[in-house]
C-alpha cells in the first residue's frame, strides 16, 4: 500500500474561525501551510448564532483587525444588520455587534482561504499526531497519509468525539449534522494530554414565513454603520439592513418546560458535558430563576438567502415534541414550524494550563491549540486565538520570540491569559468585566493599541501603519490645541452654555476643559471654536473620548505601571517548586501544573496566596544570586 507523504512548514487541523485566523496567518507571513477539514463546506461555519461581536466579543474582533486578522473584514462585507451596543454607556462597554448572512460569511471566508498563498485546504480527517522526542513532526489522515511539518496547530472546534442531543436522541455528529472527528482523542490521551469534556447548545430555527411579526418589536441596525475593519471605508459599506425582532416567553412556556423537566438530558444525565453558564438553555433559566415570569428572546435573520429565523435565548435540548409545544406558546410563534430542532452537543477540549502563553503545549514542542479546543466558547474567541497561535507558530519557524498580547494592552491578552492560569470548569466566555483596564482597552482604539505590533510581525502593510501614524499625530495635535484656547465669559459662550444644559462661565476656561463637561463634547464645541479644522470621525471620538476620561485614563496607566513591576519578575522555566520552603502544598501544585512565565501571573493561579507569593518572592531572589541570572 502506498501512503502519501507531504511536507509543509505549518498544518492547521480544523476549518473553522480559530483554523481560518490561524492559517491566514501562517500563509501571509510566507510559511507553506495546509489547512484539514472534516467537511470544505463547513469553513467558517456559523453553526450557532449568525452574528459576529456583542458585548466584549466586538473587542476582541477589532483587536484581531489591528493585528492583521480577518473577521472583520469578513464581517464587513457579509453583514445584514449591525448597531453598537450599550451606546448609552460609557466608551469602555461600547461594542459592535453584526447580525450575518451565514451562508455568505462562509462563502466569503472560504475565498479568501482559496486565494490565498501559500495556503492548501484539504478534507480529510486527522487522526494521529507524529511525535518524536516529544516534539511535533506532523500529522496521521484517516487513510494513514502523513503529512509532515515545523509546527502544528489543533483548532478541532467542537468536532471532538462530538454528540448532539435533543430529548431521548443522541446521534454522533459534529454540529449541523456534520461529520464528527472520533480518532484523535486517544492520540491526545495517548501522549498524557489532559482533555475536558464540555457543552454547548443552540436553539430551533423557525420558518419566517409562520412567524406572526406584529406583535413583536422591531430591532434596527444602526444609521451609519460603524466597521469592524480599520482598512474598512465607512461609506462602503452603508446599506439598508433587514429587521430583527424581540419577543418574550411567559408562564405558559414556562409551566410547559417544568412538566417536561424530567424529559430534558440536561437534568436526567444523559448529558455529561459542562455547559456554558453566561449562555443557559431555556430549561436551565427557568429552573435557576423561577421569580422571573418572562425570558427574552431576539428573532434574526439566518440570512438574506433563506427563511430559517434564529431564536435567541431559546437554546434547548428538550424533546422534539416539548419544542414544539414550546415554541408554539410563545406570542407571534403560535403558527411556527420547525425547521431545525434545537440540541446540546458535547465534545471533547483540553485542559488549556497545558499550553504556554504562546498557546504552545509546554510538554510538546511545536504543537499549538486554539479555539474551542481549548475551552473558549464564541466564534470570536476562538478567532483571535487562531490569529495569535499562528503567529506564534509562525514565529517559531522563523526563529523570532513569541508574541504574547499583555492584559495591559488587549482583550486578546485577558482571554489568552485566564485561559492558560485559571482552572475552567465550563467553557470560557469573554465579558468586559474580566478586564482590570477596561477604560484602556475600548473597542474604539484598538488599532492605536495593537496596529504596531501587527505591522513589527509582518501582517499589517506599511500603508496601513503610515495611516495609524497620522492619526495618531492628529489626535495629539488636536487635544494639545484644544488645551491652549481660551474662551472668556461672553455673551456668545453664556449663550451656547445655556442652549446646552451647560453651567454658565464665572471665568475664563481652555476649550478642554469645556469639553470634559457632561452635557457637552467635542463635535458641540465647534461653534465656539473659529479655527477648527475639518477631521475624521475616528479622530474626532478620540480627541472627545481622550479628553473627557482623562483623569481616569491616567489613574489607569498608573495601575498599569505597578502590575508591569510583576509581570516584569520572571521565573525561570526549569524552577522546582518543591525546593520552595514555605510554599503551601496546593500552591506547589497549581504552580507546578501552570508554570507561570512571572510572578503576575502565578499571583492570577486560583490557589496561590499572597503569603505564597511573598515566598516566591523571596525564593527569586536567593536563586538569582546562585544562579547568576
Amino acid at each position: 500500500m502506498n501512503i502519501i507523504e507531504k511536507i509543509y512548514d505549518i498544518v492547521v487541523v480544523g476549518a473553522g474561525h480559530a483554523g481560518c485566523e490561524a492559517a491566514l496567518a501562517g500563509a501571509r507571513l510566507g510559511l507553506k501551510t495546509v489547512i484539514f477539514t472534516v467537511s470544505v463546506d463547513s469553513i467558517a461555519l456559523m453553526p450557532c448564532n449568525p452574528n459576529i461581536g456583542g458585548s466584549s466579543k466586538g473587542h476582541l474582533v477589532r483587536e484581531l483587525d489591528a493585528l492583521g486578522g480577518e473577521m472583520g473584514k469578513c464581517i464587513d462585507k457579509t453583514f445584514i444588520q449591525s448597531k453598537m451596543l450599550n451606546a448609552s454607556k460609557g466608551p469602555a462597554v461600547h461594542s459592535l455587534r453584526a447580525q450575518a448572512d451565514k451562508q455568505e460569511y462562509s462563502k466569503e471566508m472560504r475565498k479568501t482561504l482559496e486565494n490565498a498563498h501559500n495556503l492548501t485546504i484539504t478534507q480529510k480527517e486527522i487522526t494521529k499526531l507524529i511525535i518524536e522526542d516529544n516534539i511535533c513532526k506532523g500529522v496521521e489522515t484517516i487513510s494513514g497519509s502523513k503529512y509532515y511539518a515545523k509546527a502544528v496547530i489543533l483548532a478541532t472546534g467542537t468536532y471532538l468525539n462530538a454528540r448532539c442531543i435533543y430529548g431521548e436522541v443522541a446521534e454522533y455528529t459534529g454540529p449541523n449534522g456534520l461529520k464528527s472527528a472520533n480518532h484523535l482523542t486517544s492520540s491526545l490521551l495517548g501522549l498524557g494530554i489532559d482533555l475536558n469534556r464540555f457543552k454547548t447548545g443552540t436553539p430551533a430555527r423557525v420558518d419566517g414565513r409562520t412567524i406572526n411579526y406584529s406583535v413583536m418589536q422591531e430591532q434596527y441596525g444602526d444609521d451609519p454603520v460603524v466597521p469592524f475593519s480599520f482598512d474598512t471605508d465607512p461609506e462602503s459599506i452603508q446599506k439598508e439592513q433587514i429587521k430583527c425582532y424581540l419577543a418574550y416567553t411567559d408562564e405558559k412556556t414556562h409551566e410547559i418546560i417544568r412538566k417536561n423537566i424530567d424529559r430534558s438530558p440536561l437534568f436526567s444525565g444523559a448529558i455529561k458535558g459542562t455547559g456554558p453558564r453566561y449562555c443557559p438553555s431555556i430549561e436551565d433559566k427557568v429552573v435557576k430563576f423561577p421569580d422571573k415570569d418572562r425570558h427574552q428572546i431576539f428573532v434574526e435573520p439566518e440570512g438574506l438567502y433563506t427563511n430559517e429565523m434564529y431564536l435567541s435565548g431559546l437554546s434547548s435540548s428538550l424533546p422534539e415534541d416539548v419544542q414544539h409545544e414550546m415554541i408554539r406558546s410563545i406570542e407571534g410563534f403560535e403558527n411556527a414550524e420547525i425547521v431545525r430542532n434545537g440540541y446540546a452537543i458535547e465534545y471533547d477540549c483540553i485542559d488549556a494550563r497545558q499550553l504556554k502563553d504562546s498557546l504552545e503545549f509546554r510538554a510538546i514542542e511545536g504543537l499549538f491549540a486554539a479555539g474551542q479546543f481549548n475551552g473558549s466558547s464564541g466564534y470570536e474567541e476562538a478567532a483571535v486565538q487562531g490569529l495569535m497561535a499562528g503567529i506564534n507558530a509562525s514565529m517559531k519557524i522563523m526563529g523570532r520570540d513569541a508574541v504574547v498580547i499583555g492584559r495591559d494592552q488587549g482583550y486578546i491578552g485577558v482571554l489568552i491569559d485566564d485561559l492558560v492560569t485559571k482552572e475552567s470548569h465550563e467553557p470560557y466566555r469573554m465579558m468586559t468585566s474580566r478586564s482590570e483596564y477596561r477604560l484602556l482597552l475600548r473597542q474604539d482604539n484598538a488599532d492605536i493599541r495593537l496596529t504596531k505590533i501587527g505591522y513589527d510581525i509582518g501582517l499589517i502593510s506599511e500603508e496601513r501603519y503610515q495611516r495609524l501614524i497620522e492619526k495618531e499625530k492628529q489626535i495629539d495635535e488636536e487635544i494639545k490645541r484644544l488645551k491652549n484656547i481660551h474662551i472668556g465669559a461672553n455673551a456668545k459662550v453664556q449663550d451656547f452654555l445655556v442652549r446646552n444644559g451647560s453651567t454658565p462661565l464665572q471665568t475664563s476656561a481652555n476649550l478642554a476643559e469645556i469639553i470634559r463637561r457632561p452635557e457637552l463634547n467635542y463635535d458641540l464645541t465647534k461653534e465656539l471654536d473659529e479655527e477648527r479644522k475639518e477631521l475624521s470621525k475616528e479622530v474626532r471620538d478620540q480627541v472627545n473620548i481622550n479628553i473627557k476620561y482623562e483623569g481616569y485614563i491616567k489613574r489607569q496607566e498608573s495601575q498599569v505601571k505597578q502590575f508591569k513591576k510583576l509581570e516584569n519578575k520572571k521565573i525561570p522555566v526549569n524552577i522546582d517548586y518543591n525546593n520552595v520552603n514555605s510554599l503551601r502544598i496546593e500552591a506547589i501544585q497549581k504552580l507546578s501544573k501552570v508554570r507561570p512565565s512571572s510572578i503576575g501571573q502565578a499571583s492570577r493561579i486560583s490557589g496561590v496566596s499572597p503569603a505564597d507569593i511573598t515566598v516566591l518572592l523571596v525564593y527569586l531572589e536567593t536563586y538569582k544570586e546562585k544562579n547568576n541570572v
